[in-house]
């Protein structure tokens, strides 16, 4: 049931932004060194609960971490380009209802609602040619970038 919501939540929002994966998988129970991981084949696994207590992880923090994999398909890097449309999917996603971060919370925002996120600085000009890819050539195996 929880896998099913949470690839039915990525299926949303992967469609919205054109963005393609292979599956959402659950992480392995003895991988504790991160929260999700995407692989350049387009494998997503995220991990369901907590390292330390093994207590399952809130939805809102399994979509926070779904948001931050999806966004790992466009740029597979934790550069400003990818911590901009980061911000874009989880934006996206909780517009949506997908992304509820204060769910379950009784404590009331200030008048006024929450503050306003904090804009990035402008990304640097990286230009490459166009005949360069935007991902390196695989070597042995489907890439992986560690999060979190």
């Amino acid at each position: 049931m929880l896998m099913e919501s949470l690839n039915r939540d990525a299926q949303r929002i992967a469609r919205h932004f054109g963005l393609r994966y292979a599956s959402i998988e659950a992480e392995r129970s003895n991988v504790t060194s991160r929260y999700g991981i995407c692989y350049s084949d387009g494998v997503i696994k995220i991990r369901l609960r907590h390292a330390k207590t093994g207590r399952p992880l809130k939805y809102s923090s399994l979509v926070s971490t779904l948001c931050h994999e999806l966004a790992h398909l466009r740029h597979f890097d934790h550069g400003l380009h990818f911590r901009a449309f980061n911000q874009e999917v989880l934006a996206f996603a909780r517009a949506r209802g997908i992304y509820r971060p204060r769910a379950g919370r009784t404590r009331e925002l200030p008048a006024g609602g929450a503050s306003p996120p904090q804009a990035l600085p402008a990304p640097r000009d990286r230009r490459q040619p166009a005949s360069t890819p935007s991902r390196p050539p695989q070597a042995v195996g489907p890439r992986q970038l560690d999060l979190l």
